[in-house]
């Protein structure tokens, strides 16, 4: 009755308002919550570039380094920007986060609403997008601000483009491709953003209508040049992986990848068992690799027969489809079968097949009104309830990784974090156990073997520390961090020009590594010493 009485614009802005609200609320726990040992640290507070705040050499920095296998100088710049106002304060770094996540929210509210006139079906989507559970590691996980600042910038994007096709506007098709740039700095899974502009130009803008798709992918190539460009980059930096699951065969990456699509479809309508880390199998079985590629097909091949009936069912299913390609994991870097950070904009196409389909369903129900109220009420609450349940495994890293080894099965990674978030409060023993356990289901990890070693030296058992620093060192020759320790070891241990090899490696990956060019230059002297006493 309330909303009845209250004009288009004011609805909308009261719709913004509780959106927003809701949002900050549900949310807000995050600012109690401490940075975690996975990935944190190489992005912030480890991080000597990002933790001296804002300068022109960090700026400098970010434009040029390809660090965490990626390049995304905006998302390193908002890190520093972070460290500027909030110091290493976690409180700060995860608000941002926060408002980012509720600014895409509203802004997903306004283009559906701009392009479709639909209010409430716009408002339940948006909701969907700022409420799930899927996208709580997106907003919680300081790290994944790129996730959230590249949306950021997909949302300004659609909104240009949207103003550019009604008005005919320049202006707006030159915002769209600058937010598009800005949104391939923070984080270069936008690329497919291009083919959701041709995805929009059949419904709901329906430029298909007046105009050949020729046309209309004429006018997309400056789109498409920056995500080749973009591609480019990417492919070079990850290239360089700490450590990967390159030597996965792409038959078994592929059965992965189907795999994949359906198990995000059953997380988004049933999010059980979320974890930071999902492992990969040991193998996926053929009949249930056979029926998700049958299930995505038979899918596709519905959703395209009545795309002129009901084009939102095309348009949401190519979205999820195609903008999860660049992360379902046939070019793979990380240890992660899948992750929930890859939903986060994904997910918005199924999103708008639910609302719109359930809207279309109850088309001809005289209570049509009261019972999409009903069913979306009741979803929304439900994901308000499982994202705060969510939220309070992320308050550090031992809740965090404590619920992911309870959900997952052979889970290397988290035994790893979980040791090491461990042996940080000084709990040794119970840190060995489980690098143990991570190097016994997975002795290529890096990271376990790296840890294990390091462990096993402090408590003195040099012979076996050094059998895994050096596996550690092997299975990843471009992390500075192994290089060096292993390094350090063999210096202390009378090996020189084996730990000069490994400081030089250590340089190599990371040029401005301060200790190991001391190291090295300490051995060169002693060294030249050594040269110069037996010469006399």
């Amino acid at each position: 009755m309330f909303a009845a009485n209250l004009t288009r614009k004011q609805l909308t802005a009261a719709i913004c308002f509780a959106l927003a609200a809701v949002t900050l609320l549900v949310y807000s726990p995050v600012l109690r919550h401490e940075f975690v040992n996975y990935d944190d640290p190489d992005y912030i507070t480890n991080n000597a570039h990002v933790k001296a705040g804002l300068t022109w050499p960090g700026i400098i920095w970010a434009f040029q380094s390809t660090d965490a296998r990626n390049w995304h100088p905006l998302t390193w710049i908002s890190h520093m920007m972070d460290c500027q106002l909030f110091g290493l304060n976690p409180a700060g770094h995860h608000l941002m986060n926060v408002l980012l996540h509720t600014a895409n929210s509203l802004l997903l509210f306004l283009l559906l609403k701009n392009l479709t006139g639909a209010i409430w079906r716009s408002f339940f989507v948006a909701a969907l997008f700022a409420w799930h559970p899927l996208h709580v590691e997106s907003v919680a996980w300081a790290v994944e601000r790129k996730d959230v600042l590249s949306a950021f910038f997909w949302m300004l994007t659609l909104l240009s483009y949207a103003r550019y096709t009604q008005n005919k506007s320049k202006a707006g098709y030159f915002l769209a491709l600058i937010f598009f740039a800005c949104g391939l700095m923070s984080k270069p899974m936008v690329v497919t953003l291009p083919f959701v502009l041709l995805l929009l130009d059949f419904w709901p803008i329906q430029r298909f209508n007046n105009s050949t798709i020729q046309r209309l992918f004429v006018e997309k190539i400056p789109f498409f040049a920056l995500s080749l460009g973009s591609c480019l980059v990417t492919y070079s930096a990850q290239s360089g992986a700490l450590w990967s699951s390159g030597s996965l065969s792409f038959q078994f990456r592929a059965a992965n990848a189907l795999m994949s699509y359906v198990r995000y479809i059953s997380k988004i309508f049933w999010p059980a068992d979320l974890a930071l880390i999902y492992p990969y199998p040991h193998y996926w079985p053929f009949a249930g690799v056979v029926v998700a590629g049958g299930l995505l097909a038979i899918l596709s091949a519905i959703f395209i027969l009545q795309a002129k009936r009901f084009p939102y069912l095309a348009i949401g299913w190519f979205w999820f489809l195609g903008t999860l390609i660049p992360t379902i994991g046939l070019v793979q870097a990380g240890v992660q079968s899948m992750a929930d950070r890859y939903t986060y904009l994904p997910s918005i196409g199924i999103f708008i097949i639910a609302v719109w389909g359930v809207n279309n369903l109850l088309d001809s129900h005289p209570q049509k009104i009261k019972f999409a109220a009903f069913a979306g009420g009741i979803a929304l609450a439900a994901c308000l309830a499982v994202t705060s349940i969510q939220l309070k495994y992320w308050q550090n890293s031992l809740q965090l990784f404590w619920h992911t080894i309870q959900v997952t099965t052979d889970n290397y990674a988290a035994d790893d974090c979980m040791g090491n978030a461990l042996e940080n409060i000084g709990k040794n023993a119970e840190a060995e156990k489980l690098y143990v356990e991570a190097v016994r289901v997975e002795p290529d990890y890096p990271m376990a073997q790296f840890h294990l070693g390091m462990i096993l030296l402090e408590r003195g058992d040099s012979d076996e520390a050094s059998n895994h620093l050096a596996i550690a060192a092997q299975l990843s020759p471009r992390n500075p961090v192994m290089q060096y320790d292993f390094g350090t070891y063999l210096s202390q241990h009378g090996k020189p020009d084996e730990a000069a090899a490994h400081f030089v490696a250590a340089l190599a990956a990371k040029p401005d590594f301060v200790e190991a060019r001391q190291q090295l230059d300490l051995l060169s002297t002693k060294t030249n010493s050594r040269a110069n006493r037996s010469t006399h």
